[in-house]
């Protein structure tokens, strides 16, 4: 009798674990994802950085 509510334990403690692992996967792509585009963005705004480095010592 004392066995009868394991199944259910396991199935929750599964589902549970489960969601858990999803979400940290999720979490890791938008960190990813968010990483990726300050790169860009930095990629794009050095040469701007760049000429206006060179600006000032052409002054």
């Amino acid at each position: 009798m004392a066995d009868d509510n394991r199944p259910m334990k396991y199935a929750r403690y599964a589902i549970g674990e489960i969601a858990l692992v999803v979400i940290g996967i999720l979490i890791a792509l938008q960190i990813n994802t968010w990483n990726k585009e300050n790169n860009t963005r930095l990629i794009e705004i050095k040469p701007f950085d760049q000429c206006i480095d060179f600006m000032k010592k052409v002054k």
